[in-house]
């Protein structure tokens, strides 16, 4: 169903756009993966403030995706803690690298469309 492929396709963007945000670069040597979210991050309240365009972004993808309330909201509510916490000098640069709310947001959806598929293929 081309419906279901544009679906996978945007899911597909999204996951990539996260990964930017969220796990793109490691530090040599470590396990340590970190994005622009972080870097960005670390210019003081600007920095956290700019990162909201491309979070917001997912969120409103996933919205238009058919993501009930009960999902927004738990994006939303990441998306608000790392804003919040990760305005906090220092702590929230550690809080940033290590929770990566966009990659937790882009899971959420991702868990979504696929309970909606496996319903949609259950009911024939």
């Amino acid at each position: 169903m081309q419906d279901d492929e544009d679906k996978d396709r945007e899911l597909a963007r999204l996951e990539t756009l996260a990964d930017w945000l969220d796990t793109r670069f490691r530090i040599p040597g470590t396990s340590i993966r970190f994005g622009l979210d972080g870097l960005v991050g670390l210019v003081p309240g600007l920095g956290d403030l700019a990162m909201l365009a491309p979070a917001f972004y997912l969120i409103i993808r996933a919205a238009s995706l058919g993501a009930p309330l009960h999902v927004l909201a738990r994006m939303l509510i990441n998306t608000a803690l790392d804003l919040v916490i990760g305005a906090i000098p220092v702590v929230g640069d550690i809080f940033d690298v290590v929770f990566k709310a966009n990659r937790r947001n882009a899971a959420l959806l991702a868990r979504f469309l696929e309970r909606k598929a496996a319903k949609r293929i259950r009911q024939g």
